[in-house]
């Protein structure tokens, strides 16, 4: 008795596509096919063989592997050594997979240490900054003209850089279009220019704050380290920097989440001077 692929199908619990694909790959060929319209028809025979493959694809084997049991396994005994192959195959695989579990959970730990650190390592703090030779090229503009600057610097200085790009900025609230800021660069010697400025950048005690996410959300930085220095009762001068630790490449722009910049606002101590003179 012959089965239509439909009737087949629910026999086996082999989608109809599946059929398909065992008949192109030569794995399981219906008993007959009708030569006018086509369609596929299976017997008892298919029926034996389909469960064969079923089983063997729940056991992980791929269809070459199957084609190649089956068409050269004629009894139990032979198919035994493939399986005993395949038992130590999976065996294989399993202490892999132990390795692989073992090397993400020490990742995962690494990282959420490492992320608990810098969780701590972000934090407001007060410090000394040195004094420091730069190059820097002022500008008046809008602030994402920064890097037509930074450009300028790099191919006039580039060979003397000595440091993480900055910038300074030279007033105490955000203009939108005639901002006066100045990206700069470390250097470890230089020369003036009429474009570029050379000369040591002022050291002294400074409020610092270390940034973590795209530049468009540094105000939420800026807000907490200027809450920090009223309630220290600091005056911060001018220019305040932006150091950027970590950004976009000269190629890739990167995930902007993980950018790092430092914001560091020079101050004077007015609540103790206040205090100093009563």
């Amino acid at each position: 008795m012959n089965f239509s692929i439909g009737e087949f199908s629910k026999m086996t619990t082999l989608s109809i596509k599946s059929l398909r694909l065992y008949h192109e790959k030569g794995i399981l060929i219906p008993a007959k096919v009708d030569k006018f319209t086509g369609y596929r028809y299976y017997d008892e025979a298919n029926y034996e063989t389909a469960k064969s493959i079923r089983i063997l694809k729940e056991y992980d084997f791929t269809l070459a592997e199957i084609k190649e049991m089956l068409e050269e396994c004629q009894d139990e005994s032979a198919i035994l050594e493939y399986l005993v192959v395949k038992l130590s195959d999976v065996g294989r695989k399993i202490q892999r997979y132990k390795e692989i579990s073992q090397q993400i959970e020490l990742t995962i730990q690494h990282e959420r240490e490492r992320a608990m650190q810098i969780n701590k390592e972000f934090q407001i703090e007060e410090k000394e900054v040195d004094t420091l030779l730069i190059a820097g090229y002022r500008m008046k503009g809008k602030y994402p003209d920064i890097g037509e600057g930074f450009k300028i610097l790099g191919k006039a200085i580039g060979r003397h850089i000595n440091g993480k790009a900055m910038a300074l900025f030279y007033d105490s609230e955000f203009k939108e279009t005639d901002a006066d800021f100045e990206p700069c660069f470390p250097v470890r010697k230089g020369k003036s220019s009429d474009r570029i400025s050379v000369r040591e950048l002022k050291g002294g005690k400074c409020v610092s704050l270390i940034h973590k996410g795209p530049y468009e959300t540094l105000g939420e930085s800026y807000k907490k380290i200027f809450a920090y220095l009223n309630d220290k009762g600091y005056e911060t001068l001018l220019p305040s920097r932006e150091i950027y630790l970590k950004g976009p490449g000269m190629i890739f722009k990167g995930n902007a989440n993980n950018y790092l910049t430092e914001i560091i606002m020079p101050v004077r101590d007015t609540k103790g001077a206040a205090d100093g003179k009563n």
